[in-house]
């Protein structure tokens, strides 16, 4: 037999992938000639192709590294009695790994019957194990079928979905999604249309063509790799497959990076066909997989329509298109102010100073509440800084579930109030990576011309996970507003107080860190001193950022804005009434403060309000035309709201419970969607609720309330398209 450089397992498993690759490369190149606007060659497409590249790898990496995994597993028994020492620690290695995947699964809100269909095919592979006592193709028979068996459904299922993939695009000029999946429910008349509209018999003998092609190439390769032997020795044999399998991981990892390459980095093109030309269409069918479900009910939407359209005062109601256009002009204005939007990492009101919390953990941020218009009850729609992110850019609560609505890649596109901050420059600042939960699929997509600063863009250093500290992020976003010459917009995002509760250590010097019993921590709000001082440090980061911004021109004309991602649940004690421990308020209440001295006469105002009315509100507070279509409304409005019973509520959302609520001045009320338990109380104190026919008359109000912003969310989250804010349809 030919010696060869490398284990026969190891170099098959690598022609394979780069067959697989080469594949994937073809059929981007015919993507590109074959629906390629004129305007696009080659040359101006390099990058799309780039990128296109890394995505293949994934895919090709993703398809060998499991059964090179499991060819590796082989067992040996003393005297064919019992394993030997390194089977015993191989099997029990095999089963953690094989244990911990379930649970990681299960984290990541996998659904049950995936993870049922994973725990099957587990016990499959160990009973292949111990039945062949060898998984390696070149050493066991069994193996060698099930290998090839698994290669040919691979190959056959990546060329159809490939095939489907092209036509899917011709047809909705859309990459292929697992929402293909949606028309298996009509499955005959679907075939037809297909038999009737695509040349099937011409498609159907291509695809044999590269099933036979494909798969001859990589059975070829077995082949010869069969009638070889590896020249080395048994440790180095190991040391080359566990280099083989780190490379093949990273290669599904995509980049060097905090994050792994996923879909949104498609559209950092800013351009719809190089984001579809760079995009696979195998990710992004598995990318979508998980939200195929993510749909609303149409009927329930429009039988809903007229009590949103009362509450949010459209205009020109109609159920029929479900139009929730609104337009604010405002009147001429001698200038046009600037806008920072700061949302804050887990600013829970009853842990701050605004509400008496008697750790005064936020003095600084306490006083400029005092010079600002500051919101006492502002809720955010739901627990978690992705859905807060969402909700404060789209103005739509994120109820989608499981998992968050800026990582489905069928919610990208979204229309947003800040592309109406027309010759206004854009900017998003974040101390770590935008990567984390697809925020940057939302931005890119969405939002026309924006800058984004992220970790590798500033020159201070990473603390930990999060990238920069929260004092450097606002030091570096002062930096770049006061070399501004034009109007501007930004958003700041922090995350300092946050795990792992990091205080630079160049700020100990001036930043003290305090120390109190854990008992008083955990009477107001606190878990560990490490978590205070965190939540100290982002009041003493808004000291750093608001005194540095003094001091410069841009200040008197610029609105800032503070709002919390999210807040955090804990016991408030007698701080709060106890709808906020019984309904989990604590962990949607948080401070919104709008905050420009030279521009706002000071106002503290304790209307119930909600996270998704920042921008409009803001944007009518700069003077700048805008056109809402969605949820979020004008907080500053004084056009009255008639024949409506709750003037001023704020929805909410748990992922965590699956439950839904409206907040008012007056009342709470949750429901749980999975168990269909309620609750209903006062929201202002801590008074029963008197059985009478009026009480009744507002739970049933309020109850229909939160259900008409549930459906009209689900709605919203998937036709917010940004066309609708010209069409409005």
């Amino acid at each position: 037999m030919k010696k060869i450089a490398l284990p026969r397992l190891v170099k098959w498993m690598l022609l394979t992938a780069v067959a697989f690759l080469i594949f994937m490369t073809i059929m981007r190149f015919v993507f590109f000639f074959h629906f390629g606007p004129a305007q696009y060659s080659f040359s101006n497409s390099f990058k799309p192709f780039l990128l296109g590249l890394n995505f293949d790898t994934r895919i090709a990496c993703g398809i060998v590294l499991f059964p090179f995994l499991i060819g590796n597993l082989h067992l040996n028994y003393n005297n064919k009695k019992s394993l030997n020492i390194g089977s015993i620690v191989q099997l029990a290695l095999t089963i953690v790994i094989m244990v911990l995947l379930i649970i990681f699964m299960k984290k990541g809100h996998v659904p049950n019957p995936s993870l049922v269909y994973m725990g099957i095919l587990f016990a499959l592979i160990l009973v292949w194990l111990f039945f062949t006592k060898n998984c390696n193709p070149f050493e066991n028979a069994v193996s060698r079928k099930i290998f090839k068996i698994y290669f040919f459904i691979i190959t056959v299922s990546l060329v159809f979905l490939y095939a489907i993939d092209f036509e899917h695009f011709d047809y909705l000029h859309q990459r292929l999604s697992a929402s293909v999946l949606n028309y298996t429910a009509d499955a005959k008349i679907s075939m037809n249309m297909v038999w009737e509209t695509y040349p099937v018999f011409t498609l159907l003998i291509l695809i044999i063509i590269s099933i036979i092609l494909l798969y001859g190439l990589i059975i070829r390769w077995f082949k010869k790799m069969q009638l070889s032997i590896y020249r080395g020795r048994g440790f180095s044999k190991i040391l080359i497959g566990v280099a083989f399998a780190l490379l093949f991981g990273l290669g599904i990892f995509g980049r060097l990076n905090q994050y792994p390459l996923r879909w949104s980095d498609a559209f950092s093109f800013d351009d719809d066909f190089k984001a579809n030309l760079s995009l696979n269409p195998i990710q992004s069918f598995l990318s979508t997989l998980q939200f195929r479900n993510s749909t609303y009910d149409i009927k329930k939407v429009k039988a809903y329509y007229p009590l949103m359209a009362k509450y949010l005062a459209i205009p020109d109601a109609d159920s029929s298109t479900l139009n929730y256009k609104r337009i604010f002009n405002p009147p001429p204005a001698a200038n046009t102010p600037n806008v920072v939007v700061v949302i804050c990492e887990s600013f829970s009101a009853y842990k701050s100073s605004m509400w008496g919390n008697p750790l005064n953990t936020t003095p600084y941020f306490n006083e400029m509440c005092k010079q600002g218009i500051f919101f006492d009850r502002c809720f955010t729609p739901a627990y978690g800084t992705a859905r807060g992110v969402w909700a404060v850019i789209t103005g739509i609560p994120d109820v989608e579930y499981p998992n968050t609505a800026s990582r489905n890649p069928s919610a990208v596109d979204e229309h947003t109030i800040i592309n109406d901050y027309t010759g206004y420059d854009k900017f998003y600042f974040i101390g770590g990576s935008l990567s984390w939960a697809n925020i940057r699929g939302l931005l890119t997509n969405n939002i026309a011309g924006l800058h984004m600063y992220e970790q590798e863009n500033y020159k201070a250093a990473s603390i930990d996970v999060w990238g920069i500290s929260d004092k450097r992020l606002f030091l570096a976003a002062n930096d770049a507003f006061k070399k501004q010459t034009n109007p501007f917009v930004a958003v700041i995002q922090t995350a300092d107080n946050h795990r792992p509760y990091t205080i630079p250590n160049e700020d100990k010097a001036t930043f003290t860190l305090k120390k109190y019993p854990r008992d008083s921590l955990k009477k107001y709000g606190f878990e560990s001193n490490d978590e205070l001082n965190a939540f100290r440090f982002t009041d003493y980061s808004f000291e750093t950022f608001i005194e540095a911004a003094k001091k410069e021109k841009y200040f008197n004309n610029t609105i800032f804005v503070f709002v919390g991602d999210h807040g955090i649940r804990g016991d408030v004690g007698n701080m709060f009434p106890k709808a906020w421990n019984i309904d989990g308020l604590t962990t949607q209440h948080v401070p919104l403060l709008f905050y420009a001295p030279s521009l706002l006469s000071p106002q503290r105002i304790d209307r119930t309000c909600s996270q998704v009315d920042l921008l409009p509100s803001v944007t009518a507070l700069a003077h700048v035309s805008y056109t809402n279509t969605t949820i979020g409304k004008n907080l500053f409005d004084t056009i009255p709201i008639h024949n409506v019973r709750f003037k001023n509520a704020a929805f909410l959302f748990d992922p965590n419970l699956k439950q839904i609520g409206i907040v008012t001045d007056e009342y709470c009320y949750v429901h749980n969607l999975l168990s269909g338990t309620e609750d209903f109380r006062y929201s202002n104190s801590n008074e029963p609720l008197p059985q009478t026919p009026l009480i009744e008359q507002d739970r049933k109000a309020i109850k229909d309330l939160a259900q008409a912003y549930y459906e009209t969310a689900r709605y919203m989250m998937l036709n917010n398209l940004k066309r609708n804010a010209i069409t409005g349809k």
